[in-house]
């Protein structure tokens, strides 16, 4: 009689086990985001990126200036290209929703669905279990940042004086 029962247990373990290994997060947008990362005692992340030209960066292909870099590089309707979106509103494809969004808080923390839960930011472990991603270094921010801003339109770029415009503190723990 005992081991049916636990054999049922094994499997429903088991399954959960699996299901949560193969968990597909999905995105959330900024404004979940910012229902708790607004004040000042949480690191005033979502106002920074607001007041960011991150904030503004799918509209920038369509700018005047966007054009005119487009042009030079022969591509015709940057707003709609591949080429352009990957850098400018990265989520394009996965979260076409969320294209207006721009350089948006899940292009660099990933997608939000399953650690936007209070319980679980407040324990970074699970958070990252959950989909979180937190660079542990500035020199891993780094990294991220220059598979877009690597001698993009042939500017140059300037790691740290752009880190000090848009880094955000984590919230004390």
């Amino acid at each position: 009689m005992k081991k049916p029962a636990l054999l049922i247990s094994a499997i429903a373990l088991l399954f959960m086990i699996l299901s949560l290994s193969g968990q597909n997060f999905t995105y959330v947008g900024a404004a979940k985001c910012a229902v708790c990362h607004k004040t000042e005692k949480q690191g005033r992340q979502y106002p920074i990126w607001q007041e960011s030209r991150h904030a503004n960066s799918a509209a920038a292909p369509t700018s005047a200036e966007g054009v005119k870099i487009a042009q030079a590089a022969g591509i015709s309707s940057p707003g709609d290209r591949p080429e352009c979106l990957k850098c400018h509103a990265p989520l394009f494809e996965k979260a076409p929703e969320l294209k207006a969004e721009g350089v948006t808080c899940e292009v660099c923390h990933g997608p939000g669905s399953e650690y936007k839960k209070l319980n679980i930011m407040k324990d970074r472990t699970l958070a990252k279990q959950n989909g979180l991603i937190v660079y542990e270094s500035t020199e891993a921010v780094k990294k991220m940042c220059l598979t877009c801003h690597e001698n993009a339109h042939g500017k140059s770029f300037d790691f740290a004086a752009s880190w000090e415009k848009i880094k955000h503190h984590k919230p004390a723990e």
